[in-house]
């Protein structure tokens, strides 16, 4: 059995936190035993107690984790702040190994979006250059690293979703659920973290387009973006918008959406669009090549340029044809039944994990 450490300076839970939750008790069954090493931050205590098949062994002094990680086979670190792979790899004993759930490439402006590759390069990236391997989440960010960050020995594999809990609803699920949370309308789901590049600006703009459907919003709604959204939409005067705040019942809101929302400016590889997908829902999402990747456009829902109205002009399209909306739905469900399982996932990350323990990391 493969011991492998892996390494997080995670102040609170996100994505990169649920890839770790969902992958790290599947990887026995591939002959990797994993040790979660974790920051003794209570904002994490609820994701520890949904660890249970995990060994967790949390941290107040990361300077101590060279030590404490040195028996493993292989030390995977996946951080938060670049200074965290600035002072670890060099003092981690070899195989050090990233993965990285970066976002990589903004698609803002061409002045700030050639300004934040600049920052990655000299923070991250760099600093990256300090593994022995790294892996990153979709086949466009591993081309994006080798090509345009010159790390040249990035490998990569894909991110998955949990089939079963993120299933279509039963008929008679779906009524009971939409009525428990007062979802009447076309429903159009706006999930996610509320920051500049999710863009849930432009989906509160896109709902002033689409007066007839609800836009039901989900996340961080005391972040300053999420405050700026619900700002925008008093003084866009929308009745037809809703802010739920954080919530833990993510797959039943899933099942009661009639579409997913993300007109986002930066991604790797979505679990939030794989979610919806597996969940059965129609995307309409930005076409930037993460999510291109993952959602073929008139097949599991559309590829829109986040403007507004077209954003608008799309969902409108998905309301007024429901038999469509449907077979999209079913086809992004199939796409991840057939490429983007759990499973699927930590067989990928358990070939490179055996790889790397091996020294082919470079190879």
């Amino acid at each position: 059995m493969l011991e492998v450490a892996f390494l997080t300076d995670a102040p609170r839970v996100a994505g990169s936190e649920v890839w770790l939750a969902d992958l790290l008790p599947r990887l026995p069954a591939h002959g990797i035993r994993p040790t979660l090493y974790l920051p003794r931050h209570h904002t994490l205590d609820r994701f520890v107690q949904g660890l249970a098949a995990v060994s967790v062994q949390r941290y107040d002094d990361p300077t101590g984790l060279p030590d404490l990680t040195r028996s493993a086979d292989l030390r995977v670190v996946q951080a938060w702040e670049p200074g965290t792979y600035r002072a670890l790899l060099p003092r981690l004993a070899a195989p050090r190994v990233v993965v990285s759930h970066d976002q990589l490439d903004y698609h803002y402006p061409a002045p700030v979006r050639a300004l934040y590759r600049e920052i990655f390069r000299r923070t991250k990236a760099n600093a990256f250059r300090q593994a022995d391997g790294v892996v990153t989440v979709s086949n466009w960010g591993a081309g994006f690293l080798r090509e345009q960050m010159q790390l040249g020995t990035t490998q990569a594999m894909t991110n998955g979703a949990d089939a079963d809990k993120f299933r279509p609803a039963l008929p008679d699920e779906r009524a009971a659920l939409r009525a428990g949370l007062g979802f009447s309308r076309f429903t159009v789901l706006v999930p996610g973290r509320f920051t500049l590049e999710k863009n849930q600006l432009a989906a509160v703009r896109a709902a002033r387009h689409a007066p007839a459907l609800e836009f039901v919003f989900v996340g961080d709604m005391d972040a300053g973006m999420g405050v700026a959204a619900q700002a925008l939409a008093r003084r866009l005067h929308l009745q037809n918008v809703r802010f739920l705040g954080r919530r833990w019942d993510m797959p039943e809101l899933y099942r009661a959406a009639d579409a997913l929302l993300q007109p986002t400016l930066a991604e790797n590889q979505s679990l939030v669009t794989l979610e919806a997908m597996s969940s059965g829902l129609p995307v309409v999402t930005t076409p930037i090549p993460a999510q291109a990747e993952l959602v073929r456009d008139g097949v599991d829902g559309l590829l829109v340029p986040a403007q507004p109205a077209l954003l608008a002009q799309a969902l409108l399209a998905l309301a007024a044809h429901p038999d469509r909306a449907r077979q999209f739905g079913a086809s992004a469900r199939q796409r991840v039944l057939d490429h983007h399982t759990h499973d699927s996932s930590a067989a990928q990350l358990a070939s490179l994990l055996h790889a790397a323990s091996r020294g082919s990391a470079h190879e």
